[in-house]
Order: structure tokens, then C-alpha cells, then sequence
């Protein structure tokens, strides 16, 4: 079985694209199966799923579950989620962590974040020239050099 193509199938139920009909609740079984054969696209969608509530019982505690196992293989958008679940617990300590860290991953969002952390007293000087460099080498390295 194919991680990656049970994953893609699941976003397609997810939106009702390529002529299948909307099933959420088939995308996040599709997402369950994906996940346990190792799709970190996987996780990070059933955290979205659970965090909105769509296809699942809303639960805020599984979904930032989903999150930090896809963040720790590395997927840059469940890191800047793991922020966001942060910030709604009033924990701004974590947010500038995850958000150091996704946007050091080439995230742009990241770094506008932290910017307004910066102006707003909640990251330092120096974490916000950390992340402008760290997003620029990021950047730097995903360039092709032809």
C-alpha cells in the first residue's frame, strides 16, 4: 500500500475533487490508514481535521497530537500549527519557539509572525535577526542554482 496515494485520495474525498463526492469522514479514514503506514502529510491533515472539527469530533488535545508527530518528522506547517495551538493557550514562550523553527524551514507566514511578535514584546532582537537569516538561508538553499 502506497502512503502517499491513500493520503491524496483523502484530500480528494476531503474536497469532492476529481468527481468523487465530499465524504470528510472517508478522508480522515483514509488519513488514519495513511498515517499509520508513515504519511506525515497525513498526520498534519488529521490535525487539521480535528482542530476544525470536520469529519471528527472537534478535540483541540488530538489535534496538536497529529501536529507534534508531524513536526518532529520535520513537516513545516505542522510546526507553524503547533504555534498557532500555542498562542490559543496563551503560551507565548512556545509560539516564538515553533515559529523559530518554521520559519528557519523556509515558512514565510513564520516570519511575518514573528515580526509582529518582535514589535509587540514577545520574541527579542535577537530571535527576530535569527529567523531573517535562518529564512534566508532557507530560502537560499530551495534557489536553483542552474
Amino acid at each position: 500500500k502506497d502512503p502517499a496515494a491513500i493520503c491524496h485520495l483523502g484530500w480528494n474525498y476531503w474536497g469532492g475533487e476529481h468527481g468523487l463526492q465530499k465524504d470528510v469522514r472517508k478522508a480522515v479514514e483514509l488519513w488514519t490508514e495513511a498515517a499509520e503506514l508513515g504519511s506525515v502529510q497525513a498526520l498534519h491533515n488529521l490535525g487539521v481535521a480535528y482542530e476544525s472539527g470536520e469529519g471528527v469530533e472537534k478535540n483541540r488535545a488530538k489535534a496538536t497530537e497529529f501536529y507534534k508527530e508531524a513536526a518532529m518528522q520535520g513537516h513545516v506547517m505542522s510546526r507553524y500549527n503547533l504555534g498557532c495551538c500555542e498562542w490559543g493557550k496563551g503560551n507565548p514562550d512556545c509560539v516564538v519557539k515553533h515559529w523559530l523553527i518554521s520559519a528557519k524551514m523556509g515558512h514565510e507566514r513564520s516570519v511575518e509572525n514573528i515580526k509582529r511578535a518582535f514589535g509587540g514584546g514577545l520574541a527579542t532582537k535577537e530571535q527576530y535577526v535569527e529567523v531573517l537569516r535562518g529564512y534566508q538561508d532557507a530560502v537560499e538553499e530551495m534557489k536553483s542554482h542552474d
